[in-house]
């Protein structure tokens, strides 16, 4: 199965972008977040409240492992991958050697402007338990080297999702990037 990643901070369009991608590909569409919360059973920021960042993180990783797990058969499946799962080097390496990863690159006034207008964001706890604007340009800084280094290739995340789609689909056809 071809495996394509999509990797960024929050409110870059992962899941968004994920889910028309998929149609588009008539591919499997997974969002590890949401196959998070199946497994445990409740929202991320219960599981961080109850059990903390470090444990949410491991459980990350059992996550994105059952993702390829029960993608390793024929055809395409395209996944959305949480904002801060590169922070584990395995992670970062699952990601770069089973699949296509690309990252959805955002300026931050962008990524604050989405987040301040998603209904969702209560859901969402806290990175660095600053001001919004602070927290986001603090976790874009400080990962997105880790993004680069597990991506195949960058896109602009701030392009609407159906032109993220188009980019994505004739990049897959001319071979541009590779698998």
């Amino acid at each position: 199965m071809q495996r394509i990643y999509l990797t960024g901070p929050r409110a870059c369009g992962k899941t968004t972008v994920g889910a028309a991608l998929a149609t588009a590909c008539q591919a499997v569409f997974l969002d590890t977040d949401q196959v998070f919360c199946s497994r445990t059973g409740g929202s991320i920021a219960d599981f961080v409240a109850r059990e903390g960042w470090d444990r949410f993180r491991e459980e990350e990783h059992r996550t994105l492992r059952q993702v390829i797990e029960e993608t390793s058969g024929a055809g395409t499946a395209i996944i959305s991958t949480g904002g801060g799962i590169v922070l584990r080097e395995e992670n970062r390496r699952l990601l770069h050697d089973t699949g296509l990863c690309l990252y959805l690159q955002v300026p931050v006034p962008e990524l604050v402007r989405r987040l301040a207008a998603d209904p969702k964001a209560a859901q969402r706890p806290s990175l660095t338990g600053a001001g919004l604007q602070e927290e986001v340009a603090d976790v874009v800084r400080s990962r997105e080297p880790l993004y680069l280094a597990c991506a195949h290739t960058c896109l602009d995340g701030s392009q609407s999702p159906s032109l993220l789609c188009e980019i994505v689909l004739k990049l897959l056809k001319s071979h541009e990037i590779g698998d």
